[in-house]
């Protein structure tokens, strides 16, 4: 949450990311895929080497009316060596467009990626639409692997089946307008055929992909629970319900093969009826028994053989269309769901700019006339606001209480404190400054956040306290381990990492480790601190309560808490009830 990411908790981590500002809008899906920097040459280059047959095969086809006119070795000669440099030329062609189309999917996948990850990181931890994180692993990690074979594969293919049978047809047109009318009647049955199909594929890959992201929420809900559905005896019960998401998603997966082959095997009909039309045809007509279909003229060997080598070529980039048609599907619907990360949640105020650590001091905070609705609340009808009208001062280096039982506000008060939650009416002032859009980041540079669970993440001791921070060396890390009292922890752990979320660590260490943050982060003259000492014991509860007080002197300290022992030891409490300040 804070500007001293140090000291987040798992569900205010991610918004230090700049939170705050609108998310780009997603542009049309097509627009955006055709717009991939290197796809257009990558386009050209097979498109271009597509087109290279046609010559290839009018060397092929003279070559052969040469010898069969009685020509000898010297009259091939140059066609087979023209046909072997054209042969290369293609092969390079296609290899270098290939490339450079799996370059151009690679990097668009990952700027999508980004821009999903910042768009998740703007929204506030009060957004009660934010995604799951098995939902969201899932399609960051796994669904949008499905985009590079879209943009490299699928996309090219369908720029080779719009250009390339069109210029073939045109060269086959002068020669046999017989052939050229087969050729234009087979075409247009397969992409309409392949759209019907098509509906109904990205249909199936969307409830796929569905499929998929819900098992993956389930199951990492389920993991980490595991502890408690040991102790409720549930785990029969959970498996059984793993079971059944896991057939449901084999029967979506087969659904979507079952569209695919069918796609692939509608197209190999109609181009193979295709060129069967085109090659009885010239056999006929080379045969004398169809005269028409030439311009009134009749084919030679070499131009009915030259039709009949193109044939295959005209249907080819369609065959290559069927082969990444379920690419489309998969990809559309990968890309959609990143759109669907990337979409703005509840707004957080803040910039995308870096800012540097204030060095005030420690600040005023003011809160004038606020008034705050949560979001499912206002969805809902209701009109209760969780606050309305409210007034609060706290004076520079102050400590205060907000003592309320749970579900009063007081975590929500802290987030209006750091901007993770805008007023609907009223203003926040940090500092004597406004918190707007513009200097929220700034501000929040100069607070710190202590919650029930501070994020742990996998590493060292120095490394969780540093968390790359520049200018936290290892002596700013020694004074933080010995003032948050981890020495001993230190010392008995050496360099053995830590696992992920404080695995080997207690709850209390991990609070004292949450300290040793703030330790380290001298700048941060506002800690706002949400129940620090909940479910701790006692012994250990006064242990972190003497660590957040010695490190809040000549600081602004603002802490939730329902525990009145350590409210009393705050300059002032402040009980909440119905968004008043009790006198």
């Amino acid at each position: 949450m804070s500007a001293t990411p140090a000291t987040a908790t798992p569900a205010t981590a991610t918004p230090a990311i700049a939170p705050g500002a609108a998310s780009e809008p997603a542009p049309a899906r097509r627009a955006a895929s055709d717009a991939v920097p290197g796809l257009r040459a990558a386009l050209a280059l097979q498109i271009a080497a597509a087109l290279l047959w046609l010559p290839q095969a009018a060397l092929l086809a003279g070559a052969v009316a040469a010898l069969a006119s009685g020509g000898g070795l010297a009259e091939v000669t140059l066609p087979a060596a023209g046909i072997a440099a054209l042969g290369l030329v293609r092969a390079l062609a296609e290899a270098g467009g290939g490339r450079i189309a799996f370059r151009a999917g690679r990097a668009e996948l990952s700027r999508r990626r980004a821009a999903a990850a910042v768009a998740l990181a703007r929204r506030s931890p009060l957004d009660i639409a934010r995604p799951p994180s098995g939902l969201t692993a899932s399609v960051l990690a796994e669904q949008a692997e499905a985009v590079v074979p879209y943009l490299s594969r699928f996309l090219p293919a369908r720029y080779r089946a719009v250009v390339v049978p069109l210029v073939i047809l045109a060269c086959v047109l002068p020669l046999s307008w017989a052939a050229a009318l087969i050729l234009a009647i087979c075409a247009p049955l397969i992409p309409l055929f392949m759209a019907l199909i098509g509906w109904r594929a990205k249909e199936a890959s969307e409830a796929q992909l569905v499929e998929i992201g819900g098992m993956n929420a389930f199951l990492l809900d389920r993991l980490r629970g595991l502890a408690t559905i040991r102790s409720f005896g549930a785990v029969e019960a959970t498996a059984r319900r793993l079971r059944a998401d896991a057939e449901n998603l084999r029967q979506r997966t087969m659904a979507v093969l079952r569209i695919a082959f069918l796609s692939s095997a509608v197209l190999e009909l109609f181009s193979a009826v295709g060129v069967a039309m085109v090659a009885g045809y010239i056999g006929f007509h080379l045969l004398g028994m169809i005269g028409f279909g030439a311009w009134g003229a009749r084919l030679g060997l070499g131009e009915g053989l030259f039709i009949l080598l193109v044939a295959p070529a005209f249907f080819e980039p369609l065959r290559d269309l069927s082969a990444a048609w379920h690419d489309r599907a998969a990809g559309q619907a990968a890309l959609a769901a990143l759109d669907r990360l990337g979409a703005d949640g509840l707004p957080v105020v803040g910039t995308d700019e870096p800012v540097p650590a204030r060095s005030g001091g420690a600040p005023e905070v003011r809160l004038e006339g606020v008034r705050f609705v949560h979001a499912h609340r206002a969805g809902s009808g209701s009109s209760a606001p969780l606050f309305d009208g409210f007034d609060l001062t706290v004076a520079p280096g102050e400590h205060v209480a907000l003592f309320a039982p749970s579900g009063a506000g007081k975590s929500t008060l802290l987030a209006l404190v750091a901007g993770l939650a805008p007023p609907q009416a009223g203003q926040v002032f940090v500092g004597g400054e406004a918190l707007t859009g513009e200097s929220a980041a700034r501000l929040r540079a100069g607070m710190a956040y202590i919650g029930q669970q501070p994020h742990i993440f996998a590493g060292t001791l120095k490394g969780n306290i540093g968390l790359g921070r520049a200018g936290i060396d290892a002596g700013a890390v020694r004074a933080a381990l010995r003032v948050a009292r981890l020495e001993e922890v230190a010392a008995r752990r050496g360099p053995a990492p830590i696992g992920e979320g404080g695995r080997g660590l207690s709850g209390g260490e991990a609070l004292r480790l949450a300290l040793a943050r703030l330790a380290a982060t001298p700048d941060a003259g506002l800690i706002l601190a949400d129940e620090p000492t909940a479910h701790l014991d006692s012994d250990t509860a006064a242990e972190v309560a003497d660590g957040l007080l010695e490190l809040a002197r000549g600081r602004t300290l603002i802490l939730a808490t329902h525990d009145p022992l350590l409210a009393a030891r705050m300059d002032r409490v402040i009980p909440l009830g119905n968004g008043e300040v009790a006198p």
